[in-house]
């Protein structure tokens, strides 16, 4: 079989192993691949693996040989699925390699908002001990134990992050599609609810139609002005316009984003400018050790199509009249 990896530089930049994918074909790997030149290198590919490279309607039909689509990702938005339903093409995701990586990236960013640690540190280095001092008299760090954090979206990464919660001494408040159980010191509550009386609002939840820019000024209006927002699933869950506003105007605290609408963004994005707004590159998934595994299940999934029973397939999202946030 030929397998070709589109853009694997994000995912291994040479610190792992393509080995798993090796053991099941041809194997080509290719740091990048820009949208002109995939039917190039993936025209004769039975197999295509990728991670933000577009691959929607229009090129999927120039791929006749292609059977599997896999995602070096949880996402998938940049993979028209209709289209490769219709084309007989199987895509498989990898819903749970970097769970606990995630939500231990989003406590950081927590953190730092928090405890400006970078920031004194920075500014001890330059010689300003005694300002740093002075400073934090005037801009205390905020004591998490007691505080609420309100998890909206309580899959794998929400529940590693209702746990990392838990362990700082917070009250955990949750609102999701779909309730299960949770862990003791953990309330479920609705949208509003969430935003009205949580100290931190940390950011789980999938992209879809429903909640593409749900996080807007109404929502933000509701939130303490001493509150911190916090998002690692996906930019355009936010309207960030909106979450701009809300901190240069003072009505919230402080944000931490891992993830924009537009990556990497212009240089005219409000949020570059926004006030106490903590931004990293999309970086949450890729420790060393969610890497790896990354490799591997996206092996296992083109290993278990081969056999015949595909694993971790991505079907079409079909309106089934599934209830709203409440």
């Amino acid at each position: 079989m030929q397998i070709v990896v589109l853009d694997g530089r994000t995912t291994n930049p040479g610190d792992i192993s393509w080995e798993p994918l090796k053991e099941l074909g041809k194997l080509t790997v290719y740091d990048d691949t820009p949208y002109e030149l995939i039917r190039e290198r993936a025209g004769t590919a039975e197999a295509v693996i990728m991670n933000r490279t577009v691959m929607d309607r229009a090129i999927l039909k120039e791929l006749p040989c292609l059977r599997f689509l896999g995602a070096l990702a949880t996402g998938y938005n940049t993979i028209d699925i209709a289209a490769a339903e219709e084309l007989g093409i199987t895509v498989c995701n990898v819903p749970l390699y970097c769970a606990e990586t995630v939500a231990q990236h989003a406590f950081s960013l927590l953190l730092a908002l928090c405890n400006r640690a970078e920031y004194y540190s920075e500014t001890v280095r330059d010689g300003g001990w005694k300002r740093a001092e002075e400073e934090s008299a005037f801009s205390p760090m905020f004591e998490l134990s007691g505080k609420t954090l309100g998890i909206f979206g309580f899959g794998a990464i929400g529940s590693a992050m209702a746990r990392l919660g838990l362990a700082f001494g917070m009250k955990v408040l949750l609102c999701s599609r779909t309730r299960k159980e949770a862990p003791a010191g953990c309330s479920w509550v609705s949208l509003r609810e969430l935003f009205q009386k949580s100290d931190v609002v940390s950011l789980h939840c999938p992209l879809t139609e429903e909640t593409r820019g749900l996080i807007n000024s109404s929502l933000l209006s509701l939130m303490k002005p001493s509150a911190f927002l916090l998002n690692t699933s996906r930019g355009a869950v936010v309207a960030e316009a909106d979450l701009a506003e809300a901190l240069n105007t003072g009505r919230l605290a402080g944000a931490g984003m891992d993830v924009l609408s537009q990556e990497p963004p212009a240089p005219e994005h409000p949020l570059l400018s926004a006030k106490n707004c903590i931004i990293t590159p999309h970086v949450a998934w890729s420790s060393r050790e969610a890497r790896q595994r990354l490799i591997g299940i996206v092996a296992e999934n083109l290993r278990c199509f081969l056999a015949g029973v595909p694993q971790n397939v991505v079907k079409q999202k079909r309106d089934k009249g599934e209830k709203q946030y409440e």
